[in-house]
């Protein structure tokens, strides 16, 4: 079996995008894949941060995740800074790593903006980071979206260099597995953005946590035209906020984007939205009652966690201690 890992920031209640765009693709891997998922609370502290909140966003990330479907007894599930081994290698690979590979990564100029003079240098590094979660347990899949590719490509290339400069070969070749472009799921207020948490907005996202009226109330005012639905994808071209709904029903309902359009040709968004929030709702329901059930009894979801950092320690231990014996450490006795 492939040894698969990925890994998710801890912004507390994931949304819609968060589960069609990743959550859910964890699950199905887990039948044939050796699968590590992380909450990865040392990518969260490269960017501005509440420490209030952190350790409970942290815990009602996992708890989603569970009740997901990534359930701990078919995979390996824990909070990165349970597991010292991914900074102990993500500095090795911050020796390895040049600087000119780190200035090519798009996501930092995105991130940091036009201050980039002010940016924490971890947020600059942490692609190394992110090698070193991968490389750590030898993992040769990793679920990502289009966004993400430049960094496995870099993490590839730390990895070649490390063997390349210590005579080994170490490090195995990570390959991509590419999410579908129907999971991207956009603003419900705008189109052309990303639905995230940071909008100021919370009518433009659905919160996994959000009842049923409240569902359906937020598709209800999502924005969208004046045109009834197509009977072809073209006839979506240029109509973004129309594009998405018609893709998240497709998503929710594991049903291709030209077969949604088929079946409501002509229709107008009253009634499609209505069919959309009753989608919802009947997909989501089951989830959040057991989200409520876990975080209703925290010490629970924290023994899985724990029990989670033991399997992950007992691969990565292994190789990371290899790693820094190949660069010529003192073993520790």
């Amino acid at each position: 079996m492939q040894r698969v890992f990925s890994g998710i920031q801890p912004s507390g209640i994931p949304t819609l995008g968060n589960y069609l765009g990743a959550i859910r693709n964890w699950v199905p891997m887990m039948a044939d894949h050796e699968c590590i998922y992380c909450v990865v609370d040392l990518h969260a502290i490269t960017q501005p941060f509440d420490p209030k909140t952190l350790a409970t966003q942290t815990r009602e990330m996992a708890a989603a995740l569970i009740a997901c479907g990534v359930t701990p007894d078919k995979c390996t599930l824990f909070v990165q800074s349970h597991v010292h081994a991914h900074a102990r290698l993500a500095w090795l690979f911050n020796c390895v790593a040049r600087i000119g590979w780190l200035n090519r990564m798009t996501q930092f100029k995105d991130k940091a903006g036009k201050d980039r003079e002010n940016a924490g240098s971890g947020l600059y590094v942490y692609p190394n980071l992110m090698a070193a979660d991968i490389h750590a347990y030898h993992a040769t899949r990793v679920p990502v979206g289009e966004d993400q590719k430049q960094h496995l490509e870099l993490a590839n290339d730390i990895g070649e260099k490390f063997n390349h400069d210590y005579g080994v070969d170490f490090f195995p070749h990570i390959e991509p597995m590419i999410q579908g472009v129907a999971a991207r799921v956009m603003s419900l207020r705008d189109g052309t953005r990303k639905m995230s948490k940071s909008d100021a907005s919370d009518q433009s996202r659905i919160n996994l946590t959000d009842d049923a009226d409240t569902v359906a109330l937020k598709i209800r005012r999502a924005k969208t035209d004046a045109e009834p639905l197509p009977g072809e994808l073209s006839g979506l071209d240029n109509r973004p906020e129309a594009r998405n709904l018609v893709g998240i029903l497709a998503a929710i309902t594991d049903t291709a984007p030209a077969e949604v359009l088929r079946q409501h040709e002509g229709q107008g968004f009253g009634a499609f939205k209505n069919t959309l929030a009753d989608a919802l709702v009947a997909h989501l329901s089951p989830i959040q009652a057991e989200m409520q059930r876990l975080l209703a009894d925290p010490g629970a979801v924290d023994a899985s966690l724990r029990q989670g950092a033991d399997q992950a320690r007992a691969i990565c231990e292994p190789i990371v201690d290899k790693a820094e014996e190949l660069v010529g450490f003192l073993k520790r006795s």
